[in-house]
């Protein structure tokens, strides 16, 4: 591991307004990512939106109050290696990045014994590797600014685990190990870096999910259906961005597994055991 020096904190990164401010958003075609587009119009931004879905941004954008201020930018989270050219592009929109919501994912129903290994590649590819060479491509721009704030759109299955989501679950803890390393690496440079951590969220997540050899789901989990609401949700987010938090659990009783797992662990997988997980 090496040693530890540790030095003088710096002032917290203090956002007051999204107001003239510009954000990106990816996973902006549905769900979260699109309440987020029109809390964030609402509030005075302009709003990159982003996603595979060219046909549903345009939506999106036109249910937007200025829809003036928002740049359809579609693009694959799992093409790697066209980041760049993506974020040059939303460089474009107004000459800087205030704010990037990496939201774009992929979910996963499927036992592992049963789950290909290509399914295991795209969860990754998708949830992990693209969020971090999106996040690498703007950083510069952020950089350049000497501002930004990244935000992390994770989920509980981040700070545990739960049957049928093993892929997905391991992208998510990936997504911790790495940000919390980028939190303290860009504190200096006045970037900061919120993980959020959803629970049951009322979207099309469990249906668009991957099953065993990578067909969809087409099935809605009733937690999922009677979970907060995307909207709720969105709203809960930009307070975590205002306030300057690290991290973040958004949810209902779910969320006591992230304490069980800290203090009970034990207790925990007993509770998972027992639990009917779809």
């Amino acid at each position: 591991m090496g040693s530890i020096v540790f030095l003088p904190l710096k002032k917290s990164i203090e956002v007051q307004s999204f107001s003239n401010k510009t954000a990106w958003v990816t996973g902006a075609s549905s769900g979260i990512g699109e309440q987020l587009v029109y809390a964030l119009a609402k509030a005075g931004a302009k709003v990159i939106v982003s996603s595979r879905k060219q046909a549903d941004l345009v939506l999106v954008k036109a249910n937007c109050p200025n829809p003036e201020n928002i740049l359809v930018l579609p693009f694959d989270l799992t093409d790697e290696g066209g980041m760049e050219k993506v974020a040059a592009q939303a460089k474009q929109f107004s000459g800087r990045i205030d704010f990037l919501f990496n939201n774009g994912g992929v979910s996963q129903r499927s036992v592992i014994t049963e789950t290909q290994m290509d399914v295991y590649h795209r969860l990754m590819n998708i949830n992990y590797f693209g969020t971090v060479a999106l996040t690498k491509s703007v950083l510069p721009i952020m950089l350049e600014n000497k501002s930004g704030k990244i935000i992390v759109i994770s989920s509980l299955m981040g700070k545990f685990a739960s049957p049928l989501r093993s892929g997905y679950a391991a992208a998510k803890h990936a997504l911790h190990g790495f940000f919390d390393s980028l939190r303290l690496e860009m504190h200096e440079h006045n970037i900061g870096v919120l993980l959020v951590c959803p629970g049951f969220v009322k979207t099309n997540i469990s249906v668009n999910s991957v099953t065993a050899d990578g067909s969809k789901h087409n099935e809605m989990d009733n937690a999922q259906a009677t979970g907060m609401t995307a909207q709720e949700c969105a709203e809960k987010i930009l307070k975590a961005v205002r306030k300057d938090k690290h991290e973040v659990y958004l949810g209902g009783k779910e969320i006591i597994a992230v304490y069980l797992k800290r203090y009970l662990p034990g207790v925990l997988h007993k509770i998972l055991l027992k639990s009917k997980v779809t």
